[in-house]
């Protein structure tokens, strides 16, 4: 599909690649009198405001899996996708009121950094090779995939130029700037984002009411298309494997989102980068706002393009407009490509610059995230004890480098697109409940042994694989069950808990570790603002719930 891009199209994206690489070398320059130091580097010198924040992980978290994956859930089975997003804004507050607390107040620069403050160096050395092969080999890849499967279905650009040119782009600035670079150029990439997000939201609801406004383009959806505005799916529903209805709300999701936001190192990084705890606080805060919106820009257009390729009428007005290549019911994700035929010269261009923003932007995060694994908690640890800020910095600068060329290299193996998101989901579904079990009770119960926290996140695999047996044919054995993936990442978590805690008491005989973390009331402690934004927050989650529950 190609979207007729014309000249001033081009200009517009060539002057956002030029502002973002302009703005990444500016802010990565070396002050006068002062060579770049670790602290700069990895954490761009704990010196981000809370807007950097809050606006740098929502760019670190929207990808293309977000506007391509979630505008084509949108188009086949609705705003329960949505679910990802909100139940995500909600999960933000937690994390900003009861882990960054801890993580900020330990001086961290990473993830398993803390996992040796809390269990050993052993168990850490073990969560950091996993995370560095987990970045490398299942998120840059995938990222770095279905980024350039993006822009070779919307621009006709081949697979292989798209690879390259991504990775590119996104080392262009983050290899040398680390993480000042990357916080400071979402700032302007989550813009580009929003915007163009929204012009398609416009045109897509402004098309299907005939010009009539996006008020109007809302009502007739709605009255077109009343089941996809369903939040919470009954078991009829074909999709329900998928979000099993009410253990959206209470199951697994909590699981996949717990870990995600809060013990994934290319997430957590910029809140750690703060100027304090109360500017890291205000920056999730903002962040969780934005999820809020984010379903607007990215599954609204999706409902808006299921019900145009419905309707005769529209179709029959779209036709004689010249618009081609219309998406088929089993052709979901062509949703999103589709709808940037609607948008007039320029704003092509700017939609197109937000696509390849939430593209460059998360493979940036991801590429400086490793580097920091691999840095401090690999080279510093076990191959220079002693090593200078200056050969530090060149380290991350060339592991990332590494890294950029084993996903370049990997990304066109990942098949198709499907594939790609069952490679993603399975993976990640599979160990992040025994990491979050690891975790939570490492953080919040002082009993915890190192010893049950090794065995539990080994014993979380076979659980989980127990698990995933059942829809592969073996639901009619008494021994398996059959249950949507997003409860069997709930009952691994659980489980995964229920072997460390037992473990626990049997090696602590009923003793705190010597480990535990001192938790009182004035560590989570928050500010009237905070607590304010974040009952808004819920507020209008509640709100939104009671609204399309069914």
């Amino acid at each position: 599909m190609n979207t007729n891009f014309e000249l001033l199209d081009y200009i517009i994206f060539i002057g956002y690649a030029i502002l973002i690489l302009s703005v990444g070398l500016w802010v990565s320059r070396d002050k006068k009198g002062h060579e770049k130091n670790a602290e700069d580097y990895f954490l761009a010198g704990k010196s981000l405001p809370w807007w950097a924040i809050g606006t740098s992980l929502i760019a670190a978290n929207i990808s293309a899996e977000q506007f391509i994956g979630m505008s084509g859930s949108g188009f086949a089975l609705g705003l329960a996708i949505a679910s990802y997003e909100w139940m995500a804004a909600i999960t933000l507050i937690i994390v900003g009121k009861y882990f960054l607390p801890i993580f900020i107040e330990k001086g961290l620069y990473t993830i398993p950094e803390f996992v040796e403050k809390r269990y050993s160096k052993n168990l850490k050395t073990i969560l950091a090779v996993f995370w560095i092969a987990l970045y490398v080999f299942v998120n840059l890849a995938s990222v770095l995939y279905l980024g350039s499967l993006a822009l070779e279905t919307i621009m006709g650009i081949p697979m292989i130029y798209g690879v390259m040119g991504l990775a590119l782009f996104a080392a262009a600035y983050s290899l040398y700037g680390g993480l000042s670079a990357v916080a400071w150029t979402d700032v302007i990439q989550v813009v580009f984002l929003v915007l163009g997000g929204l012009f398609t939201t416009y045109l897509a609801l402004d098309t299907v009411s005939d010009g009539q406004g996006v008020i109007a383009g809302l009502t007739t959806v709605y009255e077109a298309a009343p089941d996809r505005f369903s939040m919470i799916l009954d078991k009829s529903n074909p999709e329900y494997k998928n979000l099993p209805g009410i253990g959206v709300l209470v199951g697994g999701l909590w699981v996949a989102n717990l870990y995600y936001w809060g013990f994934n190192q290319y997430i957590i990084q910029r809140t750690l980068a703060a100027k304090s705890l109360k500017e890291s606080q205000k920056g999730i805060l903002l962040a969780a706002f934005l999820k809020l919106i984010i379903p607007l820009i990215v599954v609204i257009p999706g409902i808006a393009a299921y019900v145009m390729v419905n309707d005769p009428e529209i179709m029959a007005r779209l036709g004689e407009a010249g618009l081609k290549n219309l998406p088929s019911a089993d052709q979901a994700d062509k949703a999103y490509p589709w709808l940037l035929q609607f948008l007039p010269t320029g704003l092509k261009g700017v939609a197109f610059a937000a696509l390849t923003a939430a593209i460059v932007s998360s493979l940036a995060s991801m590429l400086n995230s490793t580097s920091t694994i691999f840095t401090m908690d690999i080279y510093k640890e076990y191959i220079n004890k002693n090593a200078s800020d200056k050969a530090t910095v060149n380290t991350g600068r060339i592991s990332a480098a590494v890294a950029l060329v084993i996903a370049c290299i990997m990304a066109p193996l990942l098949g198709g697109i499907d594939q790609a998101f069952q490679f993603i989901q399975e993976y990640t579904g599979i160990v992040s409940p025994g990491i979050l079990a690891v975790f939570i009770l490492g953080l919040f119960w002082k009993k915890t042994t190192n010893k049950a926290a090794i065995i539990g996140a080994l014993v979380s695999i076979p659980i989980a694989m127990y698990f995933k047996v059942a829809p592969k044919g073996w639901s009619s054995s008494p021994v398996f069950v059959d249950v949507p993936w997003m409860d069997q990442m709930g009952y691994s978590a659980i489980l995964t808990a229920i072997v460390i805690i037992v473990i626990s008491l049997a090696q602590n005989k009923g003793t705190n570790d010597e480990k535990a973390i001192p938790i009182t009331k004035e560590l989570f402690k928050t500010s009237p603002g905070f607590n304010i934004g974040a009952f808004v927050v819920m507020l209008i989650l509640v709100a939104l719930y009671s609204i399309f529950w069914k």
